[in-house]
C-alpha cells in the first residue's frame, strides 16, 4: 500500500492521508465471493423462484449488489467526476458559526445524514408496492439505488460542498441562469410542502390512538437534547460514551411506554387523535428547525441512526434465522390493473413512483444540498456519506418489502386497504378481502384479524394504512420467533413503531430546516439579507412560512374522507421523483459545464428513466378518465354528483365529506400540473445551458474559490494506521500550541 501525506502548511501536521491499497489474492477472493453471493441470490429470486421462496435470498441479492456497487461504481464516479481535493477546506471549516456550519465528526454526520434522508419513503413505498408481488419491487429497489439513487445523493452532496453548501435551488440558479433557477426553486419549495406533509401523515397513522408509541417518541426529544449538551459542554468528543447513554435511555423509553399503556390515567394523557398529533407535529417542526443543529437535530439523528441501523441489522439476522417463506407471488393481479386496494395503478409506471425513496428520492438531494454539506469535515468523506448512506436506506426498503411479502396475504390487505373499503372493522375487512378484493387464494376472518390485533396489544389493525404498521407487524412476527415468542410481541410491535417514527420525525425536522434554507436562498435573490444565516428574524420568518405550508396539507390529509395516505401518496411519489429529475438535471449540467461531458451519461441515464416513468404517471393522474386513478376525473365525479343533489358517492358519505374530496382533488390535480410543467422547463433550460457550454468550450461553473484546509479528519469510519499516527501528531501539536480541537484557530494565533 502506498501512503501520501498531504500538507497545506509545512509548520503544521498533514491535513490528509491518501492511501492506495494494492489488489492482493486475498482481496480478489473476498470480492469475488461477495459478488457470487449476490449473483446466487438474483438467480434464486428472479429465475428459479419455485413454489416456496426463502426471503433470505432477497437479502443475499441486496447485500452482494450493494457492496459491489459501493466499491466499484461509486469509486468510478469519484475517479472520473468528483475527484475530491484533500487540500481543500469545506464550507464547514470555512464558515464555522456553531449553528448551521460546523465541522462534524464523520460518524455523527453519517448518522445525521442517514437519519435525515430515511423518512417514510423506504418504509411505506415498498410495503404498498408489495401488492404487485415481490419481484418488481426487489428489482427496482436494488438496481435503482446503485445506478440512480445513490448516484444522485453522492454527486449532489459533492457539488453542494464545492459551492459553499448552497441549496439545490440556488445551485440551479447559479448553473442554469436566473430564470431557470427561480423556476426550479419555486418548484422545489412547493414539492417540499407535499413531501413533509405526507411523511407526517404516515407517522400520525402509526401513532394515533397509541399511547405507547406517542410516549416513547416524545421521550426521544429530551434524550437528544441531553446528548447534544453532553457532547457540547460536558464531555466534548466522547461520542461512544454519549452513544451508550442515549441507547440505554432509548430502550428505557420503550419499556416505560408499556407502563404508560397499562396505566389508565397516563394512557388517557398520551392517547391523541390524528388532528391533535398533526398540531403537535407542526409545533415540533417549527421548534426543531430553529434550534442550533448541535442541540437537537444532529444528536437526535445520530441517536435514531443507532436504532435504525441496529434494528435493520437485527431484522436481517432474524430473517436469516427464521428463514421465512415469501407469501406473495412474484407478480399479482394488481401489477397489471388499477384495482389495487393499497393504491390504484398498474406496475408501469406506478411502481416507480410508489417505491420512491428506497431506490431514487428527490428529497435526498435537498438534504445533500441542505444540512449535510454545511457539516462535512473533508471532501474525502463524501462518498461514504452520500453514496453509502443511500445504500443503507435501500436495504431498509428491502427489509420493509420482506416484512410485507412474508405476512399472510389476508392480514396484509386488511392492514393496507383504506377504511372506506373495510369500514374500519375486522368484520368489514374480512368481507372485503373474501368477497371484493379480486385476488385469488386470499382469505381471512374476523376472528383472525381480531386475534392479530390482540397479540400486539392494539385495539385494531384494520386499515392501518401508510405502510408503517404493516412493516411493524412483519418485523414483530419474525423477531418474536427469535426473541421471546408471543409474549414479547407487544414489545416488538411498539419497538418497531418507534423505530419507524424516528425515521420519519428526523426527516421532518431536517426537511423543515432545509426548506427554510431554500426559501432563504430564493428570497435572498430579491432581498440579500435573507442569505445571511445569522439573521435570526429571517430564519424565523422562512421557517414559519414553510411550516404553515406543509402543516396545512398535513391537516387536509389527516381529515381526508378517502384516507389521506391513499390519495396523497401518489402525489408524494410523483413530486418526489420529479424533484429527483430536477436534481439529476442540475447535476448533469454541472458535469458538462465542468468539462466532464464524456461522463455525463452517469446522471443522464437515471434522469431519462425517471422522466419517462414519472411524466407517464403524471399524465395519468392528470388526464385519466378513471376516477380511481385521475385526480380531475375524481374531482368531476364528486362535483357532478353533488350538483345532482346526491350526498354520497361510493365510500364517501355526507355533503361535507364530498365537498372535502372536491377541494382536495382540486389541490392535488393542480399541483400535479404545476410540478410537471416546472420540471419540463428546468430540463429545457439545462439542455440549453449545456449545449451553450459545449459549443463555446466555456467550461466554467459557480464553484467557490479554493481555500486551503487546516483541519484533519479520517476518511472512513475506522481510522487507518497512518491516519491514527496523524491524529496523534495533531493532538501533540494542539497541546504544544495550547489549543483544543481546532487547528485552524491555532494557526491563526487564537
Amino acid at each position: 500500500m502506498s501512503v501520501e501525506y498531504v500538507k497545506t502548511d509545512e509548520a503544521m501536521p498533514p491535513v490528509a492521508v491518501v492511501e492506495k491499497p494494492k489488489w492482493t489474492p486475498g482481496r480478489i477472493i473476498l470480492w469475488s465471493a461477495l459478488a457470487l453471493i449476490g449473483a446466487i441470490g438474483w438467480v434464486m429470486i428472479a429465475i428459479v423462484r419455485g413454489e416456496e421462496l426463502s426471503a433470505s435470498w432477497i437479502v443475499a441479492a441486496a447485500v452482494g449488489t450493494y457492496l459491489i456497487g459501493f466499491r466499484f461504481y461509486a469509486k468510478f464516479i469519484e475517479w472520473k467526476i468528483c475527484r475530491p481535493d484533500h487540500r481543500r477546506a469545506t464550507p464547514a471549516e470555512i464558515k464555522d458559526n456553531g449553528v448551521d456550519f460546523q465541522p462534524t465528526d464523520r460518524r455523527v454526520l453519517f448518522g445525521h445524514h442517514f437519519a435525515a434522508i430515511s423518512g417514510a419513503g423506504p418504509l411505506v413505498g415498498p410495503v404498498l408496492a408489495a401488492q404487485m408481488g415481490y419481484l418488481p419491487g426487489t428489482l427496482w429497489i436494488i438496481l435503482g439505488v446503485v445506478l440512480a439513487g445513490a448516484v444522485q445523493d453522492y454527486m449532489t452532496l459533492y457539488f453542494s460542498t464545492r459551492r459553499g453548501g448552497r441549496s439545490l435551488g440556488q445551485m440551479a440558479r447559479d448553473e442554469l441562469g436566473a430564470v431557470g433557477g427561480i423556476i426550479a426553486s419555486i418548484g422545489i419549495i412547493l414539492i417540499m410542502t407535499i413531501l413533509i406533509a405526507v411523511l407526517g401523515i404516515v407517522i400520525i397513522n402509526a401513532l394515533a390512538e397509541s399511547p405507547w408509541g406517542v410516549f416513547s417518541i416524545a421521550c426521544t426529544i429530551p434524550i437528544a437534547i441531553l446528548m447534544g449538551v453532553y457532547m457540547r459542554f460536558i464531555r466534548p468528543g466522547a461520542v461512544m460514551e454519549v452513544s451508550i447513554i442515549g441507547l440505554v435511555l432509548l430502550i428505557l423509553s420503550i419499556v416505560a411506554g408499556g407502563w404508560v399503556h397499562s396505566s389508565e390515567t397516563w394512557s388517557a394523557v398520551f392517547t391523541l387523535s390524528k388532528v391533535e398529533l398533526a398540531w403537535g407535529l407542526i409545533i415540533y417542526g417549527f421548534i426543531a428547525a430553529i434550534l442550533p443543529v448541535w442541540l437537537l437535530l444532529a444528536p437526535r439523528d445520530y441517536l435514531s441512526t443507532f436504532m435504525k441501523v441496529g434494528t435493520i441489522a437485527l431484522f436481517a439476522v432474524g430473517i436469516l434465522l427464521v428463514n421465512p417463506d415469501v407469501q406473495m407471488p412474484a407478480f399479482t393481479e394488481f401489477a397489471f390493473n388499477d384495482k389495487g386496494p393499497a393504491f390504484a395503478g398498474s406496475l408501469f409506471p406506478f411502481l416507480f413512483i410508489t417505491i420512491a425513496c428506497g431506490a431514487l428520492s428527490g428529497f435526498h438531494a435537498l438534504i445533500s444540498s441542505g444540512t449535510t454539506p454545511k457539516l462535512v469535515e473533508k471532501e474525502s468523506q463524501i462518498r461514504m456519506i452520500g453514496y453509502g448512506s443511500m445504500l443503507i436506506e435501500s436495504f431498509v426498503a428491502i427489509m420493509a418489502l420482506v416484512a410485507a411479502v412474508s405476512l399472510d396475504k389476508g392480514l396484509y390487505f386488511a392492514m393496507n386497504a383504506a377504511e372506506p373499503l373495510t369500514g374500519g372493522t375486522p368484520a368489514g375487512a374480512a368481507d372485503f378481502i373474501n368477497n371484493h378484493l379480486g385476488m385469488s387464494g386470499v382469505q381471512t376472518s374476523e376472528a383472525e384479524l381480531a386475534e392479530a390485533a390482540r397479540e400486539i396489544g392494539e385495539a385494531s389493525i384494520v386499515s392501518r394504512t401508510g405502510g408503517a404498521p404493516t412493516l411493524a407487524m412483519g418485523m414483530t412476527h419474525i423477531l418474536s420467533d427469535v426473541f421471546g415468542g408471543k409474549a414479547l410481541m407487544p414489545f416488538w410491535y411498539h419497538f418497531a413503531v418507534m423505530f419507524e417514527a424516528l425515521f420519519i420525525l428526523t426527516t421532518i425536522d431536517a426537511g423543515t430546516r432545509v426548506a427554510r434554507f431554500m426559501l432563504s436562498d430564493l428570497l435572498g435573490n430579491f432581498y440579500k439579507r435573507f442569505k445571511d444565516p445569522s439573521w435570526t428574524l429571517g430564519g424565523w420568518l422562512t421557517t414559519i412560512v414553510m411550516v404553515a405550508g406543509w402543516g396545512s396539507i398535513l391537516l387536509m390529509g389527516v381529515t381526508d374522507p378517502l384516507g389521506g395516505i391513499n390519495t396523497l401518496y401518489p402525489l408524494f411519489g410523483i413530486s418526489n421523483q420529479l424533484l429527483a429529475a430536477i436534481a439529476l438535471t442540475v447535476i448533469a449540467a454541472i458535469v458538462v459545464k465542468s468539462g466532464h461531458g464524456k461522463w455525463v451519461w452517469i446522471p443522464v441515464v437515471p434522469l431519462a428513466w425517471d422522466l419517462l416513468v414519472t411524466m407517464w404517471a403524471s399524465a395519468l393522474k392528470i388526464f385519466s378518465p378513471n376516477p380511481t386513478v385521475g385526480y380531475w376525473a375524481q374531482h368531476r365525479a364528486y362535483k357532478n354528483a353533488l350538483a345532482n343533489g346526491e350526498t354520497s358517492l361510493g365510500p364517501t358519505q355526507g355533503e361535507e365529506a364530498m365537498r372535502a374530496v372536491i377541494r382536495n382533488t382540486f389541490v392535488q390535480g393542480t399541483l400535479s400540473i404545476v410540478f410537471a410543467a416546472i420540471v419540463i422547463l428546468v430540463v429545457v433550460m439545462a439542455v440549453y445551458r449545456s449545449f451553450q457550454a459545449l459549443s463555446t468550450k466555456n467550461f466554467t461553473t459557480a464553484e467557490d474559490p479554493f481555500v486551503a484546509s487546516k483541519l484533519f479528519a479520517p476518511a472512513g469510519f475506522i481510522p487507518t494506521k497512518a491516519e491514527r499516527e496523524v491524529m496523534a501528531d495533531w493532538k501533540a501539536w494542539n497541546e504544544k500550541h495550547g489549543v483544543g480541537k481546532d487547528p485552524a484557530a491555532a494557526a491563526d494565533g487564537k
